[in-house]
């Protein structure tokens, strides 16, 4: 078996009123790495690594700009989402349970990032391949 990780961006959230009081550019918006829909394919293998390459060129799927987006091929995912989230996508390709007893299906993961003011969702899933 090979196993490969879909990320998939769920929702975006804004805080405008935490963004006014705590950032230096109270104005910030939304997140600017990521879109609802974003759809990104990791995979560990001998020809290719794109966890060690921190997501770089993992994007499959957008309706906006890929240079634009993070994990697609100009610029790796923002290190606050990969923080969050890369000790998920490394159990997902090594084959282990992502997030049992906890979510309805093992393979399966919701997180967000760690910016407080603008978090984006994202569904984390192993993908089980027969080789």
């Amino acid at each position: 078996m090979k196993y490969k990780v879909k990320l998939t961006v769920i929702d975006k959230k804004l805080y405008p009123e935490l963004q006014q009081t705590y950032c230096a550019d109270p104005k910030a918006g939304p997140c600017p790495c990521y879109n609802v829909g974003d759809v990104f394919i990791f995979e560990r293998n001998a020809k290719k690594d794109d966890f060690w390459h921190g997501g770089l060129n993992t994007l499959v799927e957008t309706k906006a700009d890929p240079n634009t987006v993070a994990g697609g091929p100009k610029m790796p995912h923002c290190s606050e989402l990969w923080d969050a989230i890369s000790r998920y996508i490394y159990a997902g390709l090594q084959g282990g349970s992502i997030m049992k007893g906890w979510m309805k299906e093992e393979n399966t993961m919701i997180a967000c990032c760690s910016d407080g003011t603008r978090p984006v969702i994202f569904k984390i899933e192993r993908i089980n391949e027969e080789e």
